[in-house]
């Protein structure tokens, strides 16, 4: 029987960059609360352009700062990670894909969240059940199919 720490989320959210506009706490924790199974312990940093860049050519050997990184640690028994999201990149997209701000902080939270438990986009049957699984989460929690228009196009 599990017990009842084991549903929990421990979220820390870190604003390492201007702090103006963006999600509060309480919304990381709500997003990521409803892609999560089970309980975690997660980190979410909110980073600069620069940090994002750096990162980013560090770890996926990519140089340019990108919307989400996700850095599991463990799965089980709970999961264990961070998030590093890029709010430069973010707002891009949201302006670029016309979509709300809080929907696309809201879906790249729950994104990240969903690698931290394993799941990924390598092929296109893993692409299409992740997104689903979005799409699931995210009608859950009032946003749009955040597909919609890319699935137009």
């Amino acid at each position: 029987m599990k017990n009842a720490a084991s549903n929990r989320l421990d979220l820390s959210v870190q604003y390492a960059c201007n702090r103006e506009g963006l999600p509060l706490r309480a919304d990381f924790v709500r997003w990521a609360r409803a892609a999560l199974i089970g309980g975690g312990q997660v980190t979410i940093r909110l980073v600069d352009a620069d940090e994002g860049q750096a990162l980013n050519r560090d770890y996926r050997g990519k140089d340019y700062a990108t919307n989400v990184l996700s850095f599991p640690y463990e799965t089980e028994p709970l999961v264990m990670g961070d998030l590093v999201i890029c709010p430069t990149v973010v707002a891009r997209e949201a302006a670029e894909q016309n979509k709300p701000l809080a929907a696309h902080y809201a879906h790249l939270t729950v994104h990240g969240m969903l690698h931290l438990q394993g799941w990924d986009h390598e092929d296109d049957v893993e692409a299409r059940d992740m997104e689903d699984e979005e799409r699931t989460i995210l009608a859950a929690l009032g946003f749009p199919d955040p597909y919609g228009d890319e699935a137009t196009a």
